[in-house]
Formats: C-alpha cells, structure tokens, sequence
C-alpha cells in the first residue's frame, strides 16, 4: 500500500532528476507554483492531502516522462530512508577548508540536514540566508547541491571561484575559456568568469520550499 509520504518523494525525486524544485516542476506543468510546496502536503487541521491524478498527469506530460518511471520512482520511495546529508548556510560556504578542489564538503565544520527522498548521488545542502535569490528562493531555503552531476546550459549552479566567492545562479553559457552566469534573484546581475577564475561548479539538483 501506497503512503502519502511515498508519493510526495516521488514528486520531489522527479523534480530533482529534471534539475527543478517542486515549485518548479509544478511551474514547468502549468500548475500553480505552491502546488507541490511543502505547506500544502498537510492540511490545517493535520490531515494529509494527496496530489491529484490530473496534476501528476500534468506533470509527466510537462516532463516527457512515463506513466512507468513515476511508477519506478514510487518503488523507489517505499525503500527510501531519509538521509542526513551535510549542511551549510550559503553565507558560509566561502569560508576557506570546507571543501574539496573538486566541491565536495570535507568531514569538518559542517552541520546536517535531512534529505527526504532517495539519491544515489553525493549531495550536500546549503541554507539560503536573506532574500537575495528571491522570488526563486527566500529566507531558510535549503537548495540542494550535486557536485557529481553532468551540468547543462540553463542549468541552476553553485559556483566557487579561486578568490573564495560563492555564487548561486543559472549557467547561461560556457565555454573552454568562459562561463556566462544569470542571476537567480531579482536584484541579482550577470557575470562573466573566466574559467581560470573558476575552483568549481557544481549543479543545483533540488530545493526545499
């Protein structure tokens, strides 16, 4: 028997392998962007509410997926345990020592989160502090990063860079000698790196909302 937590992981499993958070994936289907936030998985009054066949039709349609993956996704969910994961406020992240040359957190000076659904990848969380990323991403966001994932144009990015900044923005285009980065926020601006400027990039896979 199917949970309400099993097929909320496989939305927020789905989501992520596209590389979107739930409000994105819900955007991406023509749903209202809260459709899939955390809020409206309980209603006030505690009770569970499910998501509707439609709106995950919606969704499979939006993504080109299959009736089967969901399905797949939904197997998956049944054996997940949630994980701890490391975890860093984003303000944090340029402090020098807490990570690897190729993004990866080393074993010190980082707290945990709970990552509620399933990944065979080597993740780690970082906590959006301020508003600077809204509307995409507000005060106590945890965005979840993938150093190990294939990164594409359009892609949402962490980006390191030898001077010790930590940037969280959308790869517009990358070159052998440059990388062109939007900004994720309103008030944000475009940059231009070099990529002898750059110590890492790593893709945002997933967020919290």
């Amino acid at each position: 028997m199917l949970t309400h937590a099993q097929i909320w992981n496989a939305i927020d499993t789905l989501a992520a392998r596209h590389g979107l958070s739930a409000s994105g994936l819900a955007r991406k289907a023509g749903l209202d962007a809260t459709t899939f936030n955390k809020s409206k998985r309980v209603t006030g009054d505690g009770r569970a509410r499910w998501p509707s066949t439609e709106s995950v039709a919606k969704v499979l349609e939006a993504t080109g997926d299959s009736i089967d993956v969901f399905l797949g996704l939904l197997d998956r969910a049944r054996e997940a345990v949630p994980r701890r994961i490391p975890m860093l406020s984003l303000a944090q992240a340029a402090a020098d020592g807490l990570f690897d040359e190729a993004g990866h957190p080393r074993s010190e000076g980082w707290d945990e989160a709970i990552f509620p659904g399933p990944s065979e990848e080597r993740i780690y969380a970082l906590e959006v502090a301020g508003g600077g990323l809204e509307p995409l991403y507000r005060d106590g966001d945890l965005i979840i990063v993938a150093p190990g994932v294939q990164i594409r144009k359009g892609d949402r990015v962490v980006v390191r860079t030898r001077a010790g900044e930590v940037l969280a923005m959308a790869l517009k285009r990358r070159t052998a000698r440059t990388a062109e980065l939007a900004p994720l926020g309103a008030a944000g601006e475009e940059r231009a790196l070099q990529q002898g400027e750059i110590a890492w990039m790593a893709r945002i896979v997933w967020a919290s909302q």
